[in-house]
């Protein structure tokens, strides 16, 4: 009787490129400086303090829209990009 614990993977993928790994930090980034925006200006972030403002005041929150934009890059666009990237390289 023969049993196999470990077996070989194949690499499915080559080491990512310097453009595709560019790509892949765009959106993190951009989260990173929309957090390091609503920290240092805390009063654009009117969530916090909501009293007297109106529903488009309190809904157009530029840092949390940063933040969003690159969660959402990130994790929508980012990855077609990195395919036709490493498509146009392999």
């Amino acid at each position: 009787m023969e049993s196999h614990i470990a077996t070989q993977v194949p690499e499915t993928r080559a080491r990512r490129g310097i453009r595709a790994l560019l790509v892949l930090s765009l959106g993190p980034v951009t989260t990173v400086g929309g957090i390091v925006w609503a920290v240092l200006q805390p009063y654009r972030v009117t969530l916090l303090d909501p009293h007297g403002q109106g529903f488009w005041w309190l809904f157009s929150e530029p840092p949390l829209f940063v933040i969003l934009v690159g969660i959402l890059f990130h994790w929508l666009v980012a990855p077609g990009i990195v395919a036709d990237l490493e498509e146009e390289d392999g």
